[in-house]
């Protein structure tokens, strides 16, 4: 547990998010005096000075402090608060983070201000390094994949859009997952519903999207391919009457657990359109993919790939998790070398994020977690074999309470890159969404102002109150587009 008190100012939210990088996965409560008991971090701006003071049962233990000159603008506020304590913390606990002080969701969208404003490339590497205090080959893997995505956003036209379909149901849920995901051994008898509400809201989405160019379809989860041959057919052809998917579309399903994947449904998936698909092994180690609740080996994995590629699948990704439980840097070479050898089209390195809503952050304390220091060694080798591989990276997203606050990165060969991965994480697209939990996201071309409209997480809402959910879009989407 750790306390922290605020004065002169009311940045909580960058309080704890600097907090939580040098001690990860505690509570964190704001208070308003030193606890006799437990760590207390004191975070101070006022009368041109900022610092950070340390407590421990109620005793000052460290503090650092920089002189300031008014007026400060908001964002200078929020640099000067976390350098005091990122510059506390680090002395107190011999942690040096290779992210600094940014401790947002997209690195690489500071950069592209910074390219936007007309910096040169080493002037923004020295703005990341020398203001924010970032390792310099995390400067330069931000400002790389920075460069990735402005060449594909510069196609962006002011009527594309994207579409996202929502396909909530899992085989079972997974160690570490918090997303909406239902476990088809309670849901299965739900599922047709699901369709048949979930075709009314892409029949609406469908007629308003006449009025643009559509890029990029997204079926997701969940997990998709958990849908019977059948059901999967039944959303293909809706997809195909609505929506009319062209070779020069981007339609991805995210196919995820071998144990859900058939070779039928991968035929019916190149019959429609279907022309990027994930399979995600997480890991190539049998006892850790039991572990995190995975019903499926190695094996299973090896076969659905080469099951992809037979049926004519040219652009497959892979999802790896590195800082699963029990994981050491060794059984990342090998899952590397095992990846390695199926040479797929992407590879998404995702670091493990401990969220609350997971089953591993209720059974925490179960498990031997890795140390930053090994997490690091795990990007490393990721990194190394990806450049073995041909692959370079093109997107890049962080998370909150992930290990070692270190970053999730895609990897993919020349052309092959994730377009609606890029769209989602720059938001400089508007996403129509259907399904449960969906998020539609309007993003206004002129001024780059971002509306969302939320569906219901609950299926048994969702189902019951589609209607609603329609006309929730009917009420927010601008009329205009």
């Amino acid at each position: 547990m750790i306390d922290y008190i605020l004065e002169g100012h009311e940045l909580q939210n960058d309080v704890q998010t600097m907090i939580q990088v040098f001690y990860p996965n505690l509570h964190y409560y704001r208070v308003e005096e030193v606890s006799p008991e437990a760590i207390t971090i004191k975070s101070i701006l006022e009368q041109g000075k900022a610092s950070a003071i340390l407590y421990e049962k109620a005793k000052q233990k460290a503090v650092w402090s920089v002189p300031y000159t008014e007026p400060l603008t908001e964002k200078e506020k929020k640099r000067l608060v976390k350098l005091t304590l990122f510059e506390l913390l680090k002395e107190e606990t011999g942690i040096k983070p290779k992210w600094g002080l940014l401790t947002g969701v997209r690195p690489a969208k500071i950069v592209n201000t910074l390219l936007d404003a007309g910096m040169q490339d080493a002037e923004c590497l020295d703005y990341l390094t020398e203001k924010y205090l970032v390792a310099e080959k995390k400067a330069r893997l931000s400002l790389q994949v920075a460069k990735a995505e402005r060449r594909l956003l510069a196609k962006n036209g002011k009527q594309d859009i994207s579409l996202y379909i929502g396909i909530p149901f899992c085989p079972t849920r997974c160690l570490y997952c918090s997303f909406t995901a239902y476990p088809l051994v309670q849901y299965k008898n739900k599922v047709d519903a699901y369709l048949d509400a979930m075709f009314l809201e892409l029949d609406f989405l469908a007629e308003y999207a006449k009025n643009f160019r559509l890029k990029n379809i997204y079926i997701g989860g969940g997990t998709p391919t958990s849908l019977t041959e059948e059901q999967l057919e039944r959303l293909l052809q809706k997809v195909e009457e609505k929506f009319s998917p062209t070779k020069e579309m981007e339609h991805t399903i995210e196919a995820g657990r071998p144990d859900t994947i058939t070779k039928e449904k991968l035929r019916l998936m190149k019959a429609y359109g279907v022309n990027r698909i994930s399979i995600n092994p997480q890991t190539m180690n049998d006892t850790t993919l039991q572990r995190i609740g995975r019903q499926h080996s190695v094996a299973d994995i090896r076969r659905v790939f080469w099951e992809a590629r037979e049926v004519g699948h040219e652009n497959i990704n892979m999802d790896l998790i590195l800082g699963l439980p029990e994981e050491t840097p060794e059984d990342v070479r090998h899952t590397m070398e095992e990846i390695m050898a199926l040479e797929p089209d992407n590879v998404t390195v995702h670091t493990l994020a401990v969220k609350r809503a997971s089953r591993l952050k209720e059974q925490f304390d179960l498990y031997t977690m890795t140390t930053a220091a090994d997490l690091e060694e795990m990007l490393e080798i990721s990194s190394a074999y990806a450049e073995k591989m041909g692959l370079f990276p093109y997107y890049m997203y962080r998370q909150k309470n992930m290990v070692g606050n270190f970053e999730n990165v895609g990897y993919c060969k020349p052309g092959k890159e994730g377009i609606y991965n890029i769209q989602i994480m720059e938001e400089k697209q508007t996403i129509l969404a259907a399904g449960a939990g969906a998020s539609t996201k309007t993003v206004d071309p002129r001024t780059d102002r971002i509306e969302r409209v939320f569906n219901v997480k609950s299926i048994e809402d969702y189902i019951g109150r589609i209607e609603e959910m329609i006309e929730r879009k009917r009420q927010g989407l601008p009329r205009e587009g």
